[in-house]
């Protein structure tokens, strides 16, 4: 993957911050020339660098306010069955293969708990799934969010008069 620099760390700031930000606001806002920016955009687009617009999307709004993660067990054999599965069941938002005895791991939202008992029965009875845990979140404390890296990620600037520390 790609390797962000401070200028794309810069740009990506201001857009995490309003995602329509025109070219000329961008412009305006890091003092770099418009076709800087239209490159880095471009290359940001082709290298799938910004994830789904849907992302935004708060599930709240589409009648699914209730979260959790739906742990999963499987059969390794049956991984890409299990995987294809899951995709058609618009209920689960993300689902990663974490290490350690659990194989999967799914993002999941539903209307209420009877909901959640029917998601959680749509993934447990997917191929090559054999055994699920349910846990529901109860509030989220820190929603998704990848401004402190950005920030983090940037070079900062030394001060005049003051040699550069060795370490």
């Amino acid at each position: 993957m790609y390797q962000l620099d401070d200028i794309d760390r810069r740009l990506l700031l201001e857009l995490d911050g309003d995602p329509r930000m025109t070219v000329l606001s961008l412009s305006e806002r890091t003092g770099l020339a418009r076709g800087t920016i239209q490159a880095r955009l471009e290359r940001y687009r082709t290298d799938g660098l910004f994830r789904l617009t849907s992302s935004l999307v708060p599930p709240a709004a589409l009648g699914r306010g209730l979260h959790a993660t739906v742990a999963a067990e499987l059969d390794q054999h049956q991984l890409d069955a299990a995987v294809e599965a899951l995709r058609r069941i618009p209920e689960v938002l993300e689902c990663h293969a974490p290490a350690g005895d659990i194989d999967l791991l799914c993002h999941v939202v539903a209307r209420d708990p009877d909901d959640l008992y029917r998601v959680a029965e749509e993934i447990r009875l997917c191929p090559g799934i054999t055994r699920t845990s349910t846990s529901v979140y109860l509030r989220e404390v820190i929603g998704y969010r990848v401004r402190p890296l950005l920030r983090a990620g940037l070079a900062r600037p030394r001060r005049a008069g003051r040699p550069a520390a060795r370490g």
